[in-house]
């Protein structure tokens, strides 16, 4: 059992679910859950029991909002060893703190969080079928620890997609050209240099923060200035 599948069943029985845990594990063994599906927020199995029709459990957990991700996503590719182990689908064994550092919470802490019903009689909630259904969901986290996440809003492709653009964003940057603060003593003796030509963008105007219209505006005149000729002489 890996760490994460580990977590799960810890986190649900700390909401209630540790009495039906040995039952369940024996239910699910022998075949009692006949299918489980997995979607955003939502997870629904039959589990067979006794009688001739099984009974239709549903498991609801609190998916992450879009910004929740994009802040998720900005934090884990902001770290090589987090991204690394992402794109070689393994979940980081620190995983869980990157959520706490950003105020979430990777696994359920209360009923808010996540719903449980069941088709069968009993008024127990949990019980030993849904029980059964935890534990072969937690299987199936074994079996691909991406699962865990789509069903908190995040599919292993838009997920990894994300991560590896945001990496090549991060090492544009990091290659781009140099800052300005770095050419003052040569910017204004050597303007020729930096002339645009051929459409090319001007790279003091790359440097400032975004202005949206009045950068645009401010192109025809950077490139006017840069590409003068010298008067002769030199001067």
């Amino acid at each position: 059992m890996t760490w994460w599948s580990r977590r799960f069943l810890e986190a649900l029985d700390g909401l209630g679910l540790g009495g039906y845990r040995g039952s369940g594990q024996r239910s699910a063994r022998a075949g009692h859950v006949l299918s489980l599906s997995v979607s955003t927020s939502l997870v629904t199995a039959l589990v067979r029991d006794s009688g001739p029709d099984p009974h239709r459990t549903r498991i609801a957990v609190k998916a992450f909002e879009s910004a929740d991700w994009a802040r998720i996503e900005q934090e884990l590719a902001s770290q090589a060893v987090f991204a690394a182990k992402l794109l070689a689908g393994e979940l980081p064994a620190d995983l869980e703190g990157v959520f706490t550092k950003l105020g979430l919470s990777l696994f359920p802490r209360t009923l808010r969080e996540i719903t449980m019903d069941c088709s069968c009689p009993g008024w127990e909630v949990p019980c030993r079928h849904l029980a059964a259904a935890c534990q072969v969901l937690a299987d199936s986290f074994d079996a691909d620890p991406f699962t865990y996440l789509a069903w908190r809003g995040r599919t292993r492709e838009d997920l990894l997609d994300r991560l590896r653009a945001l990496r090549i964003h991060a090492a544009d940057r990091e290659t781009g050209p140099p800052a300005l603060a770095d050419q003052l003593d040569s910017f204004w003796g050597e303007r020729t240099e930096v002339a645009v030509t051929g459409g090319a963008t001007a790279p003091v105007l790359d440097q400032l923060d975004p202005m949206g219209s009045v950068t645009d505006l401010l192109r025809p005149a950077y490139r006017a200035m840069t590409s003068r000729p010298r008067a002769e002489g030199g001067q």
